[in-house]
């Protein structure tokens, strides 16, 4: 069976992720989704042709939580735009700082943690930015979270694009937010 990626939208039409195709016909197998968009692929089994869906519907609605993203250095970069946050440098070679040093007592978190060139790191060493006479571009906080970050690790096609309007508004015309992700 085909691993392509479908889009699963809630009742409302609001995107609520990405599943393969396996899982998408058996959405659909059980009445719990309709096709909105079918590839010009089909599915066989013993007895049944499906069309290969790309976009499908839910027939009821899902109450989905926002989740709060994971504390990586990824994440860290991301939110502080791969800028150190004491010079203001934008570079892909970055550290990670710890605001309050963490053999002071600072904690690993989203309020203590920050991107740093490595000069800036080094200058900075186990004190705090006052005590380095260092000043922070913005104080360090969590990011909002994103409903949409499944979609942010795979490749948009056409078919879904009239489902996710802010991808080109916030991407351009790219067709994989993989990159972007990344912050290339």
């Amino acid at each position: 069976m085909s691993r392509s990626a479908v889009l699963v939208l809630n009742q409302n039409y609001q995107p609520l992720n990405v599943c393969n195709v396996r899982r998408a016909i058996s959405l659909l197998g059980r009445d719990k989704a309709e096709i909105l968009t079918a590839t010009d692929r089909y599915l066989h089994s013993a007895s049944l042709i499906f069309e290969e869906p790309s976009v499908i519907r839910l027939i009821y609605m899902v109450k989905r939580p926002f989740q709060q993203r994971r504390l990586s250095r990824k994440e860290i970069f991301i939110r502080d735009h791969y800028r150190c946050q004491y010079c203001n440098k934008q570079m892909r070679k970055l550290t990670l700082d710890h605001v309050m040093p963490r053999s002071r007592g600072g904690g690993h978190s989203w309020t203590n943690v920050v991107s740093a060139c490595a000069e800036c790191n080094h200058k900075k060493a186990g004190r705090t930015p006052q005590e380095a006479r260092m000043g922070l571009l913005k104080q360090p906080e969590p990011p909002k979270p994103n409903p949409y970050s499944f979609v942010m690790h795979t490749d948009v096609k056409d078919a879904w694009r009239p489902y996710l309007p802010w991808v080109e508004a916030m991407f351009g015309d790219s067709s994989s937010l993989s990159g972007v992700a990344a912050g290339d």
